[in-house]
């Protein structure tokens, strides 16, 4: 088993759609990014390659890279999983912090979303929202938006027996 966490984090900028965990959010403004921002997915591939210790999803995708501009933040994600390939996804655990803006009607969508991504049942994606309180600077003004990722990750070549109360 391999535990893996990721952290991200973009101002919100007029004339950018607001996309998290794969899901459009109504609302005036967006993530100011390279990619299309979406920091949920962004802080779920960090957390990916980091429980497979891979790096980052700079070493990947580097914001620079003009292959990356506006790109669909799912399809960075289904090239993760290529490489994370020797892993099984047991489960992740997303929370983002977004002040102005109510997530919890769209909390369903982003859970199923991710779980069709990932090949998951939705019983095994966690998607919590937050408000910095309004405290914390560009957090709690709502000008930014942050999401933080846990996930476990199994090692497909693993088999874990138990016998009795212990593992084998």
């Amino acid at each position: 088993m391999r535990t893996g966490t990721g952290w991200d984090i973009h101002r919100l900028i007029s004339g950018r759609p607001l996309i998290l965990a794969g899901v459009p959010i109504p609302s005036d403004r967006g993530a100011d990014a390279h990619s299309d921002g979406d920091a949920a997915i962004h802080a779920l591939i960090d957390a990916l390659l980091g429980a497979a210790a891979l790096g980052d999803i700079g070493t990947h995708f580097p914001p620079g890279d003009d292959a990356f501009k506006d790109i669909d933040s799912a399809l960075l994600l289904k090239k993760t999983l290529s490489l994370i390939s020797d892993y099984r996804i047991i489960n992740i655990d997303i929370t983002i912090v977004l002040q102005n803006i109510r997530l919890a009607p769209h909390i369903s969508e982003m859970r199923e979303r991710l779980a069709i991504l990932l090949d998951l049942p939705v019983t095994a994606v966690s998607v919590k929202a937050k408000t910095a309180e309004k405290l914390l600077g560009e957090l709690g003004t709502g000008e930014a938006v942050e999401a933080m990722a846990s996930v476990l990750l199994q090692e497909k070549t693993v088999s874990l027996e138990t016998e009795g109360d212990q593992w084998v």
